[in-house]
C-alpha cells in the first residue's frame, strides 16, 4: 500500500490540493485541504503477461557444429581463426563437452549457415491491481497467438 504524503501512514490514499499542493493523502490528512479525488478501489485482474522470449542451444548442436565445418573444407584450426576463438573451444563444442553461449552460437550460425538457438515464448498470467473498480473492454478480451 502506499505511503500518505504528508503524515507517512500506510493506507488507501485520496488526492487532495492542500496549501496549493497537490498531494496524496489519507482520510485524516485530506481534511486539511480540497479532496478531488476519493479513495479508488484497488481490484486484481488477470492479464497474460507477455515474457521475454527465451533462447535456448539445440540438443545436438556438436554434431551439427562438426558437419558444417566439415562441409565447408574447415580444419578446427582454421575455423577457429576464422570465428577469432580458440581451437580448444571449437574441440569442446565439437565434442559437446561444452555449451556455447548465445553470442558465440549466433556467430557460429553466420559463419556455418545452420540454426543453432531455438527461441521459445511462454505466456502467463500475472495478477495486477488495477487503479478503478470497474473493468475496460480490453480486461474482458484474452489475446490469443
Amino acid at each position: 500500500m502506499p505511503n500518505c504524503e504528508l503524515c507517512g501512514k500506510e493506507t488507501q490514499l485520496m488526492t487532495a490540493i492542500v496549501e496549493g499542493t497537490k498531494l496524496n493523502v489519507c482520510q485524516n490528512c485530506g481534511k486539511y485541504g480540497k479532496v478531488l479525488a476519493t479513495p479508488r478501489i484497488a481490484k486484481k485482474v488477470e492479464t497474460p503477461a507477455a515474457t521475454q522470449p527465451s533462447e535456448t542451444i539445440v540438443e545436438n548442436y556438436a554434431k551439427l557444429i562438426r558437419e558444417a565445418r566439415e562441409k565447408q573444407g574447415l580444419t578446427q584450426e582454421e575455423f577457429a581463426k576464422n570465428l577469432n576463438e580458440k581451437e580448444s573451444i571449437i574441440h569442446k563444442l565439437e565434442n559437446g563437452t561444452y555449451t556455447p553461449p548465445i553470442t558465440l552460437a549466433r556467430k557460429l550460425e553466420k559463419m556455418l549457415k545452420i540454426t543453432l538457438v531455438e527461441t521459445e515464448v511462454e505466456l502467463t498470467t500475472t495478477s495486477e491491481k488495477r487503479k478503478t473498480g470497474t473493468l475496460t473492454i480490453g480486461d474482458l478480451i484474452q489475446l490469443k497467438k
